[in-house]
């Protein structure tokens, strides 16, 4: 396997500052934050998606990242915060360990989501096509 970073951080042989660690999963800042106080929550054990993560893990995860919510408000005064998973190279994951961002938003921050032309309200029509699609793809897990 390739050299993760991630696992890298987890095992101690890469620098880290650590926000959060239990036996299932750690957090630390990341080093190029979005705005100050960024964590990336991450499984200990390597999985690449969220896809591939076990479900009491992926529970687990959730259950800290509630947590880590409140706490990097709290530690930022921020008005909000984002969470974010990116799920593949075409959603944006550039580190292939599965993590979260926990990121601290305020009104006017400058960061943002950039929409692609033509988006806005589909019609009803097709958003019940979509719906059903993937209602059938429920079945085959």
């Amino acid at each position: 396997m390739p050299s993760c970073v991630f696992c890298d951080i987890v095992a101690q042989r890469a620098p880290a500052s650590i926000a959060y660690e239990d036996e299932v999963c750690l957090a630390c800042m990341t080093i190029e934050p979005i705005n100050t106080g960024h964590v990336l929550l991450l499984p200990k054990r390597h999985v690449v998606t969220l896809d591939d993560c076990e479900d009491a893990v992926a529970r687990h995860l959730v259950s800290v990242l509630k947590t880590l919510n409140r706490a990097v408000q709290s530690a930022t005064g921020s008005q909000g915060v984002l969470n974010e998973i990116m799920n593949g190279e075409a959603a944006g994951q550039e580190v292939f360990h599965l993590h979260i961002h926990i990121i601290p938003r305020n009104a006017g921050d400058g960061f943002g989501w950039h929409y692609p032309q033509g988006y806005g309200r589909m019609p009803r029509d097709r958003l019940d096509v979509a719906a059903s699609k993937i209602r059938e793809h429920l079945t085959k897990r």
